[in-house]
């Protein structure tokens, strides 16, 4: 019997889309704004002459040349182009509240005929399905519950589409994240490695959750986040940091410190050094968790070892790179092919992705 299939929607054709970018492009009478100051901004305001920006949380007066206003203040006649990545269905709920006519940037993207900044994390998505299409039905054939499914089912389609219908449903979770029941992690004695450990908020997390852990691995490049993970965790007992990051070979790497948008680039900013976990750490794993801005796959292949002989539970980031959702369970099984596998999905967007290796 043929297992579940993966479906793949039609491409839909949106007219409200179409009419309103035609006139958020041509419209002289009618002011633009955008809502929102991210990556996406600098082009359109090239292309296009907007009014300002809206941002209630702002003390500037501007941005790009343009002032910068609040919601409240945008006349009812106004359009309203929503650039938010992060929480686009939130910005759409203020904006329509506010009686305004707006749009997504994904949509916008998809309908504008501009030459835009592509949307992170999705460019090449539609080629990488075309070519891999069976893989994709694989992992959706062996996600191990029905939760997994649909939000692989809707990511999928949402990343092929630029449709924000696919979506909804969807809530900024990330304060779960990593964590989920399913996870059967045990009251005493876990072993925890944080590769990608920012300030150390998962850890604390870890920790709080799971007070009788035995030891905490703490991996995070940059100086300054590091330290001040060192000061979050100062008052728990066998934490260790490592500013290192970790990859499938002893080098070091270009870096590029944006925050927690930090990632290895071959223009990065800074130099830092970098080695392989199963040369790192020398006790039994048994929790791993791994988010590392696109470097996911090279933290694994160094981490084989660890895999193959402790067999820790994994949560993956899965969302940087566009054939993540088949190549890191790919990779995966390939070292071990006794996992199962869940998938969670904590933002109302594209970003935090997360499959769990049980």
């Amino acid at each position: 019997m043929a297992g579940p299939t993966l479906k793949i929607e039609d491409q839909i054709d949106d007219e409200r889309a179409r009419d309103f970018c035609d006139e958020f492009i041509n419209s002289i009478e009618r002011p633009k704004y955008l809502f929102g100051r991210n990556i996406y901004a600098d082009k359109i305001t090239k292309l296009i002459d907007i009014k300002g920006f809206i941002d209630d949380y702002s003390d500037e007066a501007e941005f790009l040349g343009k002032p910068i206003v609040r919601l409240e203040q945008v006349p009812k006649s106004a359009l309203v182009l929503i650039l938010s990545g992060g929480k686009p269905l939130s910005a759409e709920k203020r904006v329509k509240g506010q009686g305004l006519e707006c749009l997504d940037y994904f949509a916008f993207y998809r309908y504008s005929g501009l030459p835009l900044e592509p949307v992170r994390f999705m460019a090449g998505f539609a080629k990488d399905l075309k070519e891999n299409r069976s893989k994709y039905e694989w992992i959706y054939g062996i996600l191990r519950d029905e939760v997994s499914k649909e939000q692989f089912y809707k990511l999928v389609n949402f990343k092929l589409h630029y449709d924000l219908n696919y979506l909804r449903g969807f809530k900024c979770l990330e304060h779960k994240q990593y964590f989920e029941p399913f996870l059967g992690l045990k009251e005493e004695g876990e072993v925890f490695a944080d590769v990608g450990g920012y300030d150390g908020y998962t850890s604390r997390e870890f920790i709080r959750l799971y007070p009788k852990y035995r030891s905490v691995h703490l991996f995070e490049p940059e100086a300054k986040n590091i330290s001040v993970a060192r000061d979050k965790l100062k008052k728990y007992k066998n934490i260790n940091f490592y500013q290192l990051g970790l990859s499938n070979e002893k080098e070091t790497l270009h870096f590029d410190v944006q925050s927690s948008n930090s990632k290895i680039c071959e223009d990065g900013n800074t130099l830092i050094e970098a080695d392989k976990l199963d040369d790192v750490i020398h006790e039994r794993i048994t929790f791993m968790k791994v988010d590392v801005e696109g470097a996911e796959s090279r933290v694994i292949d160094g981490a084989k070892e660890t895999i193959r002989k402790c067999r820790p539970k994994l949560a993956v980031c899965a969302y940087h790179q566009v054939c993540d959702f088949w190549k890191i369970p790919e990779q995966i099984f390939s070292i071990r092919a006794d996992y199962d596998l869940y998938l969670r999905h904590y933002t109302e967007s594209i970003y935090e992705t997360v499959m769990f290796f049980l």
